[in-house]
């Protein structure tokens, strides 16, 4: 409820914020919050093209535009909220000097403007669900739990990377290249039956690995109609309740100190 009070009193600054995100992301765009819809669409064709022939043999795809744009929605999301939320509190320094704001604020508006991209990446999706017939059933109406799931995943991850990053500027270059190879140890791409040829290491970080649980569950009520295994659930609410609890404990013991580094 504590929680809730500070986002009510503060709405007018997290709305103003998250506009602003916006608003410079797309600044001098032609095309604008277009381009939120049009580039999971380019990529995923390019990535179609270049893939779908290389893994023709793995005969678990039957829809591999469909299968990419999954992985896509919840990777992309992942990687821009935590990316931009990193240097939240850094680059909002001389806001935090000159007034009282809860520091958590800039890290989840961050979050919050990410998210406007995910739901125009649900745009894409449907659009080519519905170019390539792909089967719609009732279990797509689940996808929520997914996505809630990302969402509160990349939170915690968010608050962690942006109290970690003041006193660590490294980690803001850095980041790009864990989250590349973060990438290829999830199934994005590739289908899970390839993991049959990788060794036995790369298997098992593939299955612990947190956005693979998500994937599993979004691709599950999306592309195949059926529900995910609860313990795909299971894993992913272990997931979040770890991020979020990790993520709140080492931000709230830092940023007393914030103001003395930014």
């Amino acid at each position: 409820m504590s929680l809730l009070s500070v986002f009510v009193k503060y709405r007018a600054l997290i709305n103003q914020l998250v506009m602003r995100d916006i608003k410079t992301k797309y600044r001098r765009s032609i095309l604008g919050l277009l381009w939120t819809v049009l580039n999971p669409l380019l990529m995923m064709t390019v990535l179609s093209i270049v893939f779908s022939y290389f893994f023709s043999r793995y005969g678990d795809v039957e829809n591999f535009p469909v299968y990419l744009l999954c992985g896509q929605v919840i990777f992309n999301f992942f990687n821009e909220s935590t990316s931009i939320a990193m240097g939240s509190i850094v680059h909002s320094g001389e806001l935090i000097k000159k007034v009282y704001v809860p520091k958590y604020l800039f890290p989840i508006t961050k979050v919050i403007s990410s998210g406007v991209n995910l739901l125009a990446s649900m745009l894409a999706l449907v659009i080519v669900m519905v170019v390539t017939r792909a089967k719609v059933t009732p279990t797509v109406l689940l996808a929520v739990l997914p996505l809630l799931y990302v969402l509160l995943f990349s939170t915690g991850v968010s608050l962690f990377l942006s109290a970690v990053a003041v006193s660590f500027r490294d980690l803001m270059h850095l980041y790009s290249v864990i989250t590349t190879a973060w990438m290829y140890l999830t199934p994005v791409i590739y289908p899970m039956s390839i993991l049959e040829e990788a060794p036995a290491w790369v298997t098992f970080i593939v299955n612990a690995n947190p956005l693979t649980a998500f994937i599993k569950i979004f691709r599950a009520v999306v592309l195949d109609g059926v529900t995910a295994p609860a313990i795909l659930h299971v894993q992913s609410i272990a997931w979040c309740a770890a991020a979020l609890v990790i993520g709140s404990l080492v931000f709230k013991k830092s940023q007393d100190t914030f103001i003395l580094k930014i």
